[in-house]
């Protein structure tokens, strides 16, 4: 029998089957509904639905046809000349002098002779070249209309044209500042000197053997011939065990402390300062008492042992030039976090304005971005602006994140000292590896007795209600944070919250609400735990209620950045069918809050547009309810392209950041020359072909 061979024509490539080995992908509106929600995308009606949208190109890039070039994947990197401090602070130097900025004594009096500094101004007094080159005034009034005094930006306010013709031009501002905490002057500078005292937080930290050896610093002093003093506010001074290798308090000017010896030496001979006092404190004799290894932390019996100790600190140790007496801590006030609205601390997003309009729309409790304790403790006017509260917060905390007991503790007595708070909350979740890395955020969840140090270390220096908020654990299935549960409450804390993924998950996977409920029955009954994690309508916190009764409340976070009318729909037990319109609404409250917040200056203009855009590269995941098949729309369900009932709702609706711009255009008018937008936070949040 001869064999058959398969006849293959030389030069020619071999037939290949059309049979694909795997099924062609269907268009997504053609998916059934349990199709769609198999794949986790919104089930919108068919007659909404829409193919995907033709993207714009370079030649029609933006509502103003040039404001926002779009990038050719093909173009190569542009390499940025490298420039010298010096340079670079020289062209700030002359930015400065240019025309488009002027000096804001200048702008506020109308008058090129009010500035005291004259011709050593590093702003310009050139009223009319200003004029000449400022943008266009915005449609609307004034956010400062209608208050006490005039606009506080005088010439250089965006809304000129609205201002009162009858208000004279130089009249003192007699405005009420609607917004608290912000940094004082002479305390950033004791910051920047490292001169800043934290008698409390010292005196803690010795009762708890955390203050390790001091390190000297030279003074100005000590070149004049006297002996050199210690010097440290903790910002950086820390060993890899959590215990601070920070000095003893500075002497700082004698008005602040006259009776404060110039010298005091201690048992050990070193240079300890002390706090202004009339006799030896009970702090003092203490410290004495306990052993301390070295700076090593104390062991579970020795911390066990010292509890009087830190009860009599508590109430006899702090530094209190009235009298007054302090708090034990069983006695100090205590939130009651039970079926409050609370707004979760919110990176970039959750700032001052957005809070307001959170509150507005019915969010009882609110709290500030996390700020990092060492960017406090050296005084960074960015990191301070992060605390700034307003009056509408009537029930607002800070949110903290640090490494070491030390750099925590003194962070929370400044706050203590110099804002207005109803509670602190000490971040032992944040998963973003800059911070995870100087073993803060949830890598403490790592570290059980350094996370108590922490605690304790806090509570034990302010008389402020202690919160924390943490993950599961850092690594899936270790290090869980209900093997610690039962204990915080124990250390100090007044609540805790916990979010149901672990720093290993992010944001992968729903949320293990099974994992909270757990946690808080492992709770003591006079401890809170508040759940955290994909809430996003009133059905799912009322679940959450109903599931585990113990739980004290649910934080809202992402819900609220998608849709912050999720606190009246939580308060009114309802779905919101809201409108293109009320939805346009809220943005405008927001721009306002925004403008009364960073001004209504052409600077102030452009942050608001800045976190504005922030802000809509996560409201545009909201469906309306109008449109949906299956109700309610879930956190982690992706949305499709679809048409919206209007025009509005359509543009709302878009992933791209061109029509996020065509957004801030129609409340803060025309972007400004070669403007160029990305998301902080992308996460599949914007069109990578049209904004690179």
């Amino acid at each position: 029998m001869e064999a058959t061979a398969t006849e293959v024509t030389v030069g020619e490539p071999p037939k290949i089957p059309m049979e694909l080995p795997f099924p062609a992908r269907k268009p997504v509106n053609e998916l059934s509904v349990e199709e769609m929600v198999a794949k986790s995308i919104v089930p919108v009606k068919k007659e909404f639905m829409c193919p995907a949208p033709n993207r714009l190109t370079s030649d029609n890039n933006g509502p103003s046809g040039d404001a926002v070039p779009v990038p050719t994947t093909a173009s190569a990197p542009v390499i940025k000349e490298k420039k010298s401090k010096r340079q670079l602070k020289r062209e700030r130097i002359q930015e400065k002098q240019s025309t488009r900025n002027l000096c804001p004594m200048v702008a506020k009096t109308g008058k090129a002779d009010s500035c005291p500094y004259n011709d050593k101004c590093r702003f310009s007094h050139d009223i009319e070249a200003f004029k000449d080159q400022k943008p266009a005034d915005l449609e609307g009034i004034c956010p400062f209309e209608g208050d006490e005094g005039p606009c506080p930006y005088g010439l250089a306010c965006r809304y000129l044209g609205t201002h009162k013709t009858d208000v004279a031009l130089g009249t003192p501002n007699a405005r009420k500042n609607a917004e608290v905490n912000g940094l004082k002057k002479d305390v950033q500078r004791l910051l920047w000197k490292n001169k800043m005292k934290f008698p409390k937080a010292d005196a803690t930290l010795k009762v708890l053997g955390l203050m390790g050896a001091a390190k000297s610093k030279k003074t100005p002093e000590a070149d004049n011939g006297e002996e050199n003093q210690t010097v440290s506010n903790g910002s950086n001074v820390t060993n890899g065990n959590g215990c601070g290798e920070t000095g003893t308090q500075p002497i700082v000017e004698n008005e602040c402390c006259p009776e404060v010896p110039e010298k005091v030496e201690d048992s050990n001979g070193a240079d300890d300062p002390r706090p202004l006092k009339k006799g030896k404190s009970l702090t003092d004799e203490t410290c004495d008492s306990i052993k301390e290894t070295n700076g090593a932390s104390l062991t579970e019996k020795d911390l066990d042992a010292s509890g009087a100790q830190l009860e009599s600190l508590s109430t006899v140790g702090h530094i209190e030039t009235d009298k007054s007496l302090n708090l034990r801590p069983r006695e100090k006030k205590l939130i009651d976090f039970r079926d409050k609205l609370y707004l979760a601390p919110l990176t970039t997003v959750g700032n001052l304005p957005f809070r307001r309009v959170c509150k507005v729309l019915g969010a009882d409790i609110t709290c500030g971005e996390m700020a990092m304790c060492t960017n406090l403790l050296q005084g960074q006017a960015a990191e301070w602006a992060l605390l700034r509260r307003h009056v509408s917060e009537d029930l607002f905390g800070v949110q903290i994140c640090g490494a070491y007991p030390d750099t925590v503790a003194r962070a929370a007595e400044l706050i203590e000292q110099e804002c207005t708070v109803d509670f602190i909350d000490i971040n032992m979740g944040c998963p973003i590896d800059a911070v995870v890395n100087k073993g803060a955020g949830s890598a403490l969840l790592s570290k059980p007795m350094r996370m108590k140090n922490v605690i304790q270390a806090v509570s034990t220096t302010v008389d402020i209600p202690i919160t924390i908020k943490a993950r599961t654990s850092y690594f899936e299935g270790r290090s869980r944070i209900d093997s610690v549960i039962a204990d915080i409450g124990k250390w100090g804390a007044n609540a805790a919250t916990i979010h149901g993924r672990s720093r290993q998950q992010r944001y992968i996977k729903q949320a293990d609400w099974e994992y909270i409920y757990q946690c808080t029955r492992k709770a003591p009954d006079t401890f809170q735990v508040l759940g955290n994690g994909d809430i996003f309508t009133f059905s799912d916190w009322k679940k959450h209620k109903s599931d585990c009764p113990e739980l004290s409340s649910c934080m809202i976070a992402r819900g609220a950045l998608v849709k912050p009318w999720l606190f009246t729909e939580i308060k009114e037990q309802r779905d919101w069918d809201i409108s293109s319109g009320e939805r346009l609404n809220i943005l405008k409250d927001y721009v306002r809050f925004g403008l009364e917040h960073w001004g209504s200056d052409t600077k102030g203009v452009e942050t608001v547009r800045h976190f504005l855009l922030e802000w809509l590269s996560y409201t545009y995941r909201y469906v309306p309810l109008g449109l949906l098949e299956v109700i309610p729309q879930k956190l982690n369900w992706r949305p499709p392209a679809y048409y919206g009932r209007d025009d509005l709702e359509t543009l709302m609706a878009s992933e791209s950041a061109v029509d996020w711009i065509r957004i801030s255009e129609m409340l803060l008018g025309k972007v400004p020359d070669g403007f160029t937008f990305s998301p902080k936070h992308k996460s599949n949040a914007f069109d990578k072909a049209e904004n690179g």
